[in-house]
C-alpha cells in the first residue's frame, strides 16, 4: 500500500502531521533519531499517542543510515520535517550538526527520491530564517534570501538542493518556509515554551534586546494544513511558499496577551540581543493562498491559550 513518510516524526511539527495523516486513514512511516538536542523524553511523549496505531510504523534511526531506496519503493509522499533547529545554537562548534542534519541528510533523501517510482510529492520544511533581515515587509517569496544565521544558511542550501533535484531529475518538491511556529509540543528552546514555563516557575522571562522585534506567529494546525495542501495541489511542484500566521506582532504585545491568559503580571529580564536573530519577520502568504488554498485560521490569542493549557499539563505530570 502507498504510504506517507514523515521524517522528524517525534518532533513538534512532525508529530502533529503524523496524527493528521493517520486521522485521514493514511499508512505512515515515521523516521526519527531521538537525538539529544532537547530532552528525548519530550519526543517520546510526542509519539505516545500514535506509536501503537495499526497504520503507523516507527523507524528509530539517523536519516543518513536508513535504506531509503527500499523505504521509498511504495512511498506516495515524503514530508521532510527533520532538521537541526535553532538559530542561536548554530554558531561555533555546533555548526557541524547543522550541515550534517540539514544539508547532508536532505541530499541523501533527495538522491533516493529521484529513483522512487510512485512518489507524488516531496514536501520540504524550510524556514523564514532564509530571509534574514528582509528588505520588505510583509516578505514575498520573490525577495532575495539573505540569512543572518548559520541555521538559515543551511535551510537555504537545502532548499536549493530541492530545486536542483526537481530541475535535473524531476523530483516533485515543494518547500514551505515556516514563520515562527507555536502551539502544543513546541520545542523547549522556543520562546513561547520558555516564557510559559518561566511563568509556571515564577521566574522572569528573558527578553532578547528591547522587546520591539516583530514576528509572524503561525499556529501548528495551520502549518499541518499547509503541508497537506502542498502534498496534493498540482501547482505546488517546484515551488517555494511562505507559511505564516496572518499577522505580524511586536514581542511586548505578545507578552501583554500572555499576561491576560495567565491572569498575572509577567516579570521581564532584558538581555543582550542574540546574534543571528532577525529583527522583524512578516509573511506575504498570497502565493500559498492562491496555489495551495492556504488560509491561517487560528488567532494568536487562541493559539497561545492552547499552548498554555498544554504547558500546564506537561509540567504538572
Amino acid at each position: 500500500m502507498a504510504t506517507s513518510i514523515v521524517t522528524g516524526t517525534a518532533g513538534f511539527v512532525g508529530s502533529h502531521l503524523v496524527e493528521a495523516l493517520l486521522s485521514q486513514g493514511e499508512q505512515v512511516i515515521g523516521v526519527d533519531h531521538f537525538n539529544d538536542y532537547y530532552n528525548p523524553g519530550l519526543k517520546r511523549k510526542n509519539v505516545s499517542g500514535f506509536e501503537n496505531h495499526p497504520n503507523f510504523n516507527l523507524i528509530e534511526a539517523d536519516i543518513q543510515s536508513v535504506d531509503w531506496t527500499a523505504l521509498l519503493a511504495d512511498a506516495k509522499v515524503v514530508y521532510h520535517q527533520a532538521a537541526q533547529a535553532g538559530v542561536r545554537a548554530s554558531w561555533g562548534d555546533g555548526f557541524r550538526s547543522y550541515t550534517e542534519r540539514n544539508i547532508n541528510a536532505t541530499q541523501v533523501l533527495l538522491e533516493a527520491a529521484k529513483e522512487a517510482k510512485h512518489l507524488k510529492r516531496f514536501v520540504f520544511a524550510s524556514s523564514s530564517s532564509v530571509y534574514g533581515n528582509a528588505e520588505t515587509l510583509p516578505t514575498s517569496e520573490s525577495v532575495c534570501p539573505q540569512p543572518v544565521s548559520p541555521y538559515g544558511m543551511t535551510k537555504l542550501a537545502s532548499e536549493h538542493l530541492c530545486g536542483l533535484y526537481h530541475k535535473n531529475f524531476g523530483v516533485p518538491v515543494a518547500s514551505l518556509r515556516y514563520f515562527t511556529v507555536y502551539g502544543p509540543r513546541q520545542r523547549p528552546d522556543m520562546a513561547f515554551h520558555k516564557f510559559f514555563r518561566a511563568i509556571l516557575l515564577d521566574e522572569p522571562i528573558p527578553i532578547y534586546g528591547d522587546g520591539q522585534q516583530t514576528r509572524d506567529y503561525t499556529f501548528i494546525s495551520d502549518v499541518v494544513a499547509a503541508n497537506l495542501a502542498a502534498a496534493t495541489a498540482p501547482e505546488a511542484v517546484g515551488e517555494v511558499f511562505n507559511i505564516g500566521g496572518g499577522s505580524r506582532v511586536v514581542l511586548t504585545e505578545v507578552l501583554d496577551t500572555m499576561e491576560k491568559i495567565v491572569g498575572r503580571p509577567i516579570r521581564r529580564n532584558h538581555v543582550e540581543a542574540a546574534k543571528g536573530d532577525a529583527r522583524h519577520t512578516g509573511a506575504d502568504v498570497s502565493k500559498a493562498q492562491k496555489l495551495l488554498g492556504y488560509q491561517p485560521k487560528v488567532s494568536l490569542q487562541e493559539g497561545l491559550r492552547k499552548e498554555w493549557e498544554w504547558i500546564k499539563a506537561l509540567y504538572a505530570a
